[in-house]
């Protein structure tokens, strides 16, 4: 895994959301910065915890001009669900051949109860309108990613 460092430009992607519309970065970073959070899978624990925290956050994070686009494998169906079930209020995107989770280098091995696959890795990236990694969040749990996050963009 070569995961995406502060500094470096951004993969330019186009994909589908939960609404099966086409979201582009570059489209995005017009109107201000982008966090692309990359989540291993769709209505599990975890990830429903991480995305009602950001949810719950649009109002900061509108405030500050910062669009969230939620990145994960799961087919736009499921993402459907995912976001009509938990009311979420930012794009959720399929990639299902994780070509941009590879890209952000956030896919690659992983162990769970003793069983290794490969699978995607918690990561977050804060992308500036230059198109270039300003930030890096790899150190948080779930229920906290969003404060961490908004503390990071207040600059506290």
């Amino acid at each position: 895994m070569n995961t995406l460092k502060v500094g470096d430009v951004a993969p330019s992607f186009s994909l589908q959301n939960q609404f099966d519309q086409s979201c582009e970065l570059q489209q995005a970073l017009e109107q201000g910065p982008v966090l692309v959070y990359f989540y291993p899978k769709a209505l599990t624990p975890g990830c429903t915890v991480q995305a009602c925290g950001l949810r719950d956050s649009a109002s900061e994070l509108n405030n500050l001009k910062v669009t969230v686009f939620g990145i994960s494998p799961d087919p736009v169906k499921k993402l459907a669900k995912f976001s009509e079930k938990h009311e979420l209020n930012f794009s959720l995107l399929s990639d299902e051949d994780h070509a941009i989770a590879d890209a952000f280098g956030v896919w690659g091995e992983k162990k769970f109860m003793g069983k290794v696959y490969d699978g995607i890795h918690r990561l977050s990236f804060l992308i500036g309108q230059d198109g270039k990694v300003a930030h890096v969040f790899n150190k948080f749990k779930t229920k906290e990613h969003h404060e961490v996050v908004l503390s990071h963009l207040k600059g506290e």
